[in-house]
């Protein structure tokens, strides 16, 4: 056995020491490099994340502000007659109803609509159904009292009056409604930096606010406000008439359906609500729009499925209607019941 002197304890002790001093100055510099990590981490949070949470808080503000000047309930009130209850955005099966409005000089008050499109969301498939509704359609319009042209509906009883005459067309509530005029469809495409479609044969039509006429040829082309509203609009040249013109009101809201979710625009939503503030008028409370766009952001078109009214043209008194086939709207209006998870059974007599 080694006996240890003085000296051997001392270099023990210095030994134990410097290995503890070294093992402890390691630990302290793990803890320093950790203690900078969190720094770094909180300033990149007090950086980047709060001024983007911020500018979506104002963005919602914004967004909050201009719809609020949009909303316009229904004589109804919050639900459809057809529905025991209101429906929610963020989880039922919802519809609404588009409606655009003529040019008038009373600043769109009475007169009659130029188009009507039924729009079925069907939150958990991630679906869409559309349906547009000719504006000659022989409907009951209660208001009247007897049948006539849909598009006469609203003159007699605005909004409510027309949303009441497409309920009984399709034989499904109506939850919401989104009326829109002509320079609010413009600036809301203007705002997303136009849309694509296929134009299907060469035409031309006329420009309200220009004066001019906008020529389109056929194949692939990109669209302003101003030459998307006369690619909307234009009927009298088009071989199916009315027909044709609903194909393409329907092609351009799944354009502006793409265009819309696509990452750029989405940032957009309070200007594009901003663009609308004056020239639109709807049921939707200020959050559900917002409460919509989360629910279907980066909603595709290849999801939108195209329903058609078929029917045959008939002349009463002289006038032209548009008599829907039984058999076409009975199709129609069971694919969207199925769509709505709608049961009239469920429903209110």
């Amino acid at each position: 056995m080694v006996k240890l002197n003085t000296v051997n304890y001392f270099m023990v002790f210095l030994f134990s020491n410097k290995e503890t001093y070294m093992i402890q100055t390691r630990i302290n510099q793990k803890k320093r490099r950790r203690f900078r990590l969190k720094r770094f981490l909180l300033f990149v949070l007090i950086v980047m994340v709060l001024p983007t949470a911020f500018y979506f808080g104002f963005v919602s503000y914004k967004t909050y502000k201009a719809t609020a000047k949009t909303y316009s309930q229904l004589e109804r009130g919050s639900h459809s007659d057809l529905r025991d209850k209101e429906v929610t955005i963020s989880k039922d099966p919802i519809s609404i109803l588009l409606i655009g409005l003529e040019n008038y000089s009373t600043n769109y008050k009475g007169g009659h609509t130029d188009s009507l499109m039924v729009a079925t969301f069907n939150p958990e498939l991630k679906t869409m159904k559309l349906v547009s509704i000719p504006r000659d359609t022989y409907v009951y319009i209660d208001k009247k009292g007897r049948k006539d042209k849909i598009t006469h509906a609203y003159g007699v009883g605005g909004a409510d009056e027309t949303i009441k005459a497409v309920e009984t067309l399709l034989d499904i509530p109506i939850d919401y409604y989104v009326q829109v005029n002509f320079k609010g469809f413009k600036d809301v495409v203007n705002e997303l930096g136009g849309v694509k479609v296929n134009v299907p044969f060469d035409f031309y039509e006329h420009s309200d606010s220009t004066g001019k006429n906008i020529y389109f040829e056929k194949g692939p082309a990109k669209l302003n406000g101003e030459k998307a509203l006369a690619y909307a609009r234009m009927r009298k040249q088009d071989p199916r008439g009315d027909f044709g013109r609903n194909d393409r009101q329907k092609e351009l809201i799944k354009a502006i359906l793409d265009k819309a979710s696509s990452p750029n625009n989405v940032l957009k939503i309070d200007k594009i609500a901003e663009r609308l503030e004056k020239n639109i008028t709807t049921n939707l409370t200020m959050s559900q729009p917002l409460y919509f766009f989360k629910k279907y952001k980066g909603f595709p078109s290849k999801n939108i499925e195209t329903l058609k009214i078929a029917g045959t043209d008939d002349y009463i008194n002289d006038i032209y209607y548009f008599i829907p086939s039984e058999e076409s709207l009975s199709e129609v209006q069971k694919q969207l019941q199925t769509h709505l998870e709608y049961k009239k059974a469920e429903n209110k007599e």
